[in-house]
């Protein structure tokens, strides 16, 4: 009788232990997956996705350099990914089981922060731009052709409280420099003092820095511009169309040029589950799967497969698939050595500290 409930405890524990086992952990975005490819893919491969969020690549990069463990799949964008890579955080990609990997465009494969893809799958991408609220833009008479729409005193007069720009020093001094007339990668640090001005001139009539709920403020007419990303906005817009509200919110690109963010699917040296890892990546490059990112959260798409299920009206939609014209502005983010993050942090704290 004891041998029969020893074996009924180890045979307890052991289904118990691969119960918890399989799991995904997904350390992603926020609102950077439909809820509906989740449940699919749960479905496919009898397990469940566990996911845990960040509203900012140094947020991520920080939490891991903590000790922060136990994620399987992360999604940082290429100057996050370039950091993680150096810091021999990731594990090598086997490409050999991922057979959609062929859908991917090639234009976007094979970036300067991971020749040859050794360490990373495109995902989607964002480009950082303004987001408004039609009608109150509208009826205030105001521009949102470029970043002077947060920069500009004279223009933030007629918005000052209504406002949100996003809480990430690379991001906003990226804005500022594209303002004025600078390289979104321009590291003089004249120029980045001239950023730093710019920058602290306009936040008295700024309402927060914002990150992550500037989705939910500009969906109930609380804020009426940001400085957002791509996706978001369109998020912004659905849920207010679903709220039945009396505005639709907008994507304005900014004609200095913008920030455009490659995000791609890596996998954690310590990821406890680095075979669903590899299910979920494939999964994901499925063209059908990658098209249900665009259409359900706007995200732009890098998945050649996935242009015949994404909606005309998105596909039209030149903040998610830009132009040839618009393209030719846009910059992603190099990652910064050491000294040169050393200096920016000093002063993103110092205006962070007005």
């Amino acid at each position: 009788m004891k041998k029969l409930l020893a074996f009924c405890w180890l045979f307890l524990l052991t289904a118990m232990s691969a119960q918890a086992a399989d799991e995904l952990h997904l350390y992603n975005w926020n609102n950077y997956i439909a809820p509906e490819t989740v449940q699919r893919f749960e479905a496919s491969c009898k397990c469940k996705v566990v996911q845990t969020y960040y509203g900012d690549n140094e947020e991520m990069l920080a939490k891991l350099a903590a000790g922060a463990t136990g994620y399987d799949i992360i999604i940082p964008t290429g100057n996050a990914l370039d950091a993680l890579i150096k810091q021999k955080a990731l594990l090598p990609i086997d490409k050999s089981q991922l057979p959609n990997l062929k859908n991917i465009n090639p234009a976007y494969l094979d970036q300067d922060f991971d020749k040859g893809n050794k360490y990373s799958v495109p995902y989607a991408y964002t480009i950082t731009l303004l987001g408004y609220n039609e009608q109150k833009i509208k009826e205030l008479g105001i521009k949102v052709d470029s970043w002077a729409a947060i920069f500009d005193p004279r223009i933030l007069e007629k918005l000052k409280g209504k406002i949100t720009v996003l809480d990430s020093a690379n991001e906003l001094m990226a804005a500022a420099l594209k303002y004025l007339g600078y390289s979104a990668n321009d590291t003089d640090e004249k120029h980045w003092q001239q950023a730093k001005d710019v920058i602290v001139k306009a936040m008295p009539y700024w309402a927060a820095f914002n990150g992550t709920s500037y989705i939910k403020e500009l969906t109930i007419g609380n804020i009426w511009l940001v400085q957002g990303y791509s996706n978001d906005i369109f998020q912004a817009d659905l849920d207010a169309q679903k709220a039945g509200r009396k505005f639709r919110i907008r994507h304005a690109m900014p004609k200095e040029g913008a920030v455009l963010a490659l995000d791609s699917m890596v996998i954690h040296k310590a990821a406890p589950r680095p075979d669903l890892a590899h299910k979920f990546i494939n999964f994901m490059l499925d063209g059908k799967n990658a098209a249900e990112l665009t259409n359900l959260i706007g995200s732009g798409n890098p998945n050649a497969a996935a242009l015949k299920w994404i909606k005309p009206e998105i596909a039209r939609n030149i903040a998610i698939f830009p132009d040839r014209a618009t393209l030719s502005k846009l910059e992603m983010l190099k990652d910064l050595d050491s000294r040169k993050r050393r200096v920016r942090n000093r002063i993103w704290t110092e205006i962070r500290a007005q």
